[in-house]
């Protein structure tokens, strides 16, 4: 016979995290431009090794995916500026000069607010670099949306601190 503990049966409070409820920080990149930032993902490989008949499993290489972000695009200051001189520091259009890894990878900081503005959860993507930068698109037919850009940064890897 199950024996009920009164712990996992009455009501627990608890205050979930909200989707809206974040900061973005990019050196750069004023916060209060970024819109949304993409799920922090993680995929592992797995290494089969054969014996006889059967198949064990060991982990393979660990892989962080890609984080997608938009932003507004205020006139002043630009949120297209802002981004192009992180770009500039990957690749300068002008010159075809690349950069070193050192001057355009930037570690990146989200942190999850609660109610109160207070910090309950903390990611730091460490070595990110523009994979894709999208700068919208105009139209004559849409005159109610605002500007966004959207760009997709490559992290070496992440760390949750809490």
């Amino acid at each position: 016979m199950a024996i009920l503990n009164p712990n996992e049966i009455f009501f627990t409070a608890f205050e979930p995290k909200q989707q809206n409820r974040f900061i973005m920080y990019v050196d750069g990149v004023p916060a209060y431009i970024i819109k949304g930032v993409g799920a922090i993902t993680l995929t592992q490989e797995s290494i089969a090794l054969n014996h006889i008949n059967v198949q064990r499993f060991v982990k393979g290489k660990s892989k962080w995916g890609t984080v997608q972000m938009t932003l507004f695009d205020p006139i002043t200051p630009s949120g297209a500026q802002a981004v192009m001189e992180w770009v500039r520091l990957h690749h300068e259009s002008v010159t075809g000069r690349d950069g070193y890894s050192d001057f355009y990878k930037k570690d990146l900081t989200l942190n999850v607010v609660g109610p109160v503005g207070d910090v309950v959860s903390e990611w730091i993507l460490k070595g990110c670099l523009i994979i894709e930068a999208n700068f919208g698109e105009y139209s004559y037919d849409n005159e109610s949306a605002a500007q966004n850009i959207t760009m997709t940064v490559q992290p070496d890897y992440c760390v949750l601190n809490f």
